[in-house]
């Protein structure tokens, strides 16, 4: 018996296992210790080597969801490998009789994960016996769990992008938004029906981006379909609606709080993964455009006054952005910057 490569094997594996199973089935506990970090590193690692141009930042989220696979797979692999190395004649060849070396046990864990394995190695005991169903149930198990998993993230990855574009297709801007929910009536009725609808999917989303942290890594190629765009869109627009609105002209106030309340849920998702709140405070909505359309509004003093009770939310909104690798919300005309508070 060699001991250290029974430990090293029983360690290995039960990392893997344990990473596995946390990354796929606990809903609330993110992705494992070594698949966070797998996720992050390539993350970072892209946005250096690309300079963060869009198209090689769009390949993040598949890249990474192929390298955490994969790490699994060695995982495993290894781990089994290592298991069967900690008894030199565990396996044994069914031609020669001869113990495999490590070639041989690579080849053996390869095909006994996958498959019911093919006669040419052998376990010459009840307990190696025992570990070799062991392997086939974990590759099984494996192939099982990682097949539901990325099912689960491309379904999320649409879900996410069909919030994306219902969001700027109402405005790729905050007063654009507000403007496209006033009426001939001189109402905001045009906006109940689209924030209802908007609060359901982006509870859906913080609820997503919780259970699988890897969606925060998928990049789009386009603004108008990035959820790290929208939402700032979107909460911009509901602060303009509620503090920037002549009051009593605004849509109803119930479904600005319950939207409200949705990307707050949002934005706590994001913190507990790798978002950091700017250190500086985006641009103001500009009032000016909506009067331009006939709006009543509040003057601009009260209306700032509104916004400095919120740098702090609308910090974490411009961290939202920059985490991935975005500038602030497209304006009408190109691109806002930040500016200092």
């Amino acid at each position: 018996m060699r001991p250290l490569y029974l430990l090293l094997g029983t360690v290995v594996l039960v990392v893997i296992v344990a990473d596995i199973i946390w990354t796929t089935l606990w809903v609330d506990g993110g992705s494992g210790p070594l698949s966070g970090r797998l996720t992050t590193g390539v993350w970072r690692g892209l946005r250096v080597v690309s300079g963060d141009d869009t198209r090689a930042l769009s390949i993040a989220g598949p890249l990474i969801l192929v390298l955490t696979l994969a790490m699994w797979v060695a995982g495993l692999w290894a781990g089994w490998t290592l298991l069967f190395a900690g008894d030199r004649t565990a396996i044994v060849s069914t031609h020669t009789g001869e113990p495999a070396d490590w070639t041989g046990r690579l080849y053996y864990v390869a095909y006994t994960m996958f498959t019911n394995g093919n006669g040419d190695y052998t376990p010459t005991a009840g307990s190696w016996e025992l570990a070799s169903s062991l392997t086939t149930a974990t590759g099984m198990a494996f192939v099982t769990l990682g097949v539901s998993y990325v099912l689960t993230v491309l379904g999320a990855v649409s879900e996410k992008r069909s919030f994306a574009s219902s969001v700027t297709g109402l405005g790729e801007r905050s007063e654009a938004f507000v403007r496209a929910g006033w009426t001939e009536r001189d109402e905001f009725d045009g906006l109940d029906l689209p924030l209802d609808t908007l609060s359901s999917q982006l509870d859906l989303l913080a609820d997503q981006h919780e259970a699988y942290p890897i969606l925060h890594y998928y990049h789009s190629e386009q603004p108008d379909r990035a959820s790290a765009v929208a939402v700032p869109i979107l909460d911009e627009a509901l602060t303009v609606a509620r503090h920037g609105v002549a009051e009593g002209e605004g849509p109803n106030d119930t479904l600005v709080e319950n939207a409200r309340s949705s990307v707050q849920s949002y934005l706590q998702t994001l913190e507990s993964g790798f978002i950091e709140p700017a250190d500086e405070v985006p641009p103001p909505p500009e009032l000016d455009r909506l009067r331009e359309e006939g709006l009543e509004t509040v003057s601009d003093e009260e209306f700032g006054r509104a916004l400095a009770d919120l740098q702090e939310r609308r910090r974490e909104l411009l961290g939202v952005v920059r985490a991935d690798a975005w500038q602030w919300p497209p304006t009408e005309g190109g691109e806002a910057d930040a500016v200092d508070a």
